[in-house]
């Protein structure tokens, strides 16, 4: 996939980077992808649930990710030629990873998250600023 590829996660930094993304896609008119990734539905036993069980909740998920893009969008000057958005279901970075793939740019938010909570949760945007195989912009938190 091509073009601009954003993580969006629901968050105040996720929604300032896809503002950043959406704006530097229609700066340079190419096509944005907006990824909004959830873990998978996990049985009481501990174990993933089959693809028919984990399709409403990621339609859930691509919903609410489609209503946050338009409320970005009606705030921006100019719009991208094309904007996709989709839900999967997996490991955030693992996603975004595989996105990056034939990508031109990949953008993430950040946290913010350092020293000793960086090294017990992992950063999704330190892994794939680290095993991206496009660039990777990290747009850094702010004060909302």
């Amino acid at each position: 996939m091509s073009g601009i590829v954003v993580g969006l996660d629901g968050s105040g930094h996720s929604d300032r980077a896809l503002s950043w993304a959406a704006q530097e896609a229609a700066l340079r008119q190419v096509a944005l992808t907006v990824l909004s990734v959830h873990p998978p539905v996990i049985t009481y036993l501990g174990s993933a649930v089959d693809n028919t069980m984990d399709g409403p909740v990621t339609e859930s998920v691509r919903a609410a990710a489609q209503q946050r893009v338009g409320r970005v969008l009606n705030c921006l000057e100019a719009l991208p030629p094309q904007v996709t958005v989709r839900s999967v279901s997996g490991s955030p970075a693992e996603e975004l990873l595989s996105a990056s793939k034939g990508a031109d740019m990949l953008v993430v938010g950040s946290r913010g998250a350092g020293g000793f909570a960086r090294l017990v949760m992992g950063s999704v945007s330190d892994q794939v600023t680290r095993h991206a195989q496009c660039p990777v912009i990290v747009i850094p938190a702010g004060k909302a």
